[in-house]
């Protein structure tokens, strides 16, 4: 009975204004930052309003940014046990170290069964998530493309306007979905391991084409030697593909998160491609792309969205996916029933 006096008693919670959630994310504040992000994430109707009134605001304030002081966005993804967190964290830590402020979107994979995800990226990264400049955001991929969740680009345009000026978008493996990666961030860096045979089999073509730098990570111990032939052996590859950019050839490069060792000349080098891209140009071009890109993402969210809840398509959709799992009727027949309850 007391506790529930207690609760009764409690005083609600105070509805915040647009102002409040700008204001805050402008001053830096990290528990406004984590609860604009959550309202981006909603997918309800009025949390949805609110954000997008949110990032009108922010885009506001970002357009004002040159492109030479705007941050530096950074697709990380590797082959399974390449070491992405290590990684992330070791280099993570260096920048914040060196008076960068760096926000980690680390992508987690969830499970096609029940949905859920294990959400444990700030257990995996202890060194960098208790760094007072650096703020790591967890979000489930829920099956989305590449394993970047739907609202990573918001994600990224928040992160920035509260003065981080290193976002890493950590995804989920490698393979030809991580276009999706590339085509929302500045710089696209592809981890490797040493011993380049297998790999080159393994690792989809259309990731090396998108790279803007290759680094063979564990290249310590024992492995340096296979790193180096690994490194000759991805050079190579590079020298017969077509780069996205005419003004930048992506480097292959060895380091070793463990260790430490390698990062800074790493990170020399994404300075040196955000000087280039910045100076002809084609850095402020690519952004305005990836806005129109971004367009077109969250219209296909919206239509899957309004397409599943509409009601006419609730009530057919079991029976098509009956009959044809059944084989009683073909899968395009199947799409056109659909679709022709969806337009009426």
């Amino acid at each position: 009975m007391a506790s529930g006096q207690a609760a009764a008693r409690a005083p609600a919670r105070a509805v915040l204004t647009v102002d409040d959630y700008v204001d805050g994310v402008l001053n830096g504040n990290r528990s406004m930052l984590g609860r604009t992000i959550t309202i981006i994430e909603s997918r309800s109707p009025r949390h949805q309003e609110l954000a997008q009134e949110i990032l009108l605001r922010l885009l506001a304030h970002l357009r004002k940014v040159p492109d030479d002081k705007r941050a530096v966005r950074i697709g990380i993804t590797g082959v399974p046990g390449v070491g992405k967190s290590t990684f992330i964290e070791a280099f993570g830590c260096n920048l914040t170290r060196s008076g960068h402020k760096v926000a980690v979107l680390a992508v987690d994979p969830s499970s096609t069964v029940s949905g859920g995800s294990i959400l444990g990226d700030k257990t995996r990264m202890l060194e960098l998530s208790v760094e007072p400049n650096a703020f790591i955001r967890p979000s489930p991929s829920a099956g989305t493309l590449g394993g970047v969740t739907r609202t990573t680009r918001a994600t990224m345009v928040v992160c920035e306007a509260a003065g981080y000026d290193v976002i890493l978008v950590e995804t989920v493996g490698a393979g030809q979905n991580e276009v999706a990666v590339s085509d929302m961030t500045d710089f696209f860096l592809v981890l490797m391991l040493p011993g380049a045979g297998d790999e080159l089999q393994g690792i989809k073509k259309g990731v090396l084409e998108i790279a803007d730098m290759i680094a063979v990570n564990k290249a310590d111990g024992d492995n340096e030697i296979r790193a180096k032939q690994a490194a000759v052996h991805y050079r190579n590859a590079l020298k017969i593909m077509k780069h996205n950019s005419p003004n930048w050839d992506p480097p292959v490069m060895m380091c070793s998160a463990l260790n430490n060792d390698g990062l800074e000349k790493l990170w020399a080098r994404i300075g040196e491609y955000k000087e280039i891209m910045s100076g002809t140009g084609e850095l402020g071009q690519k952004r305005r792309k990836q806005r129109v890109g971004w367009l077109w993402s969250m219209l296909e969210d919206r239509l899957m969205t309004s397409l599943k809840t509409h009601p006419k398509v609730v009530e057919l959709l079991p029976t098509i996916k009956h009959d044809v799992a059944e084989g009683k009727l073909t899968v395009t027949l199947g799409v056109e029933t659909i679709l022709e309850a969806f337009h009426s």
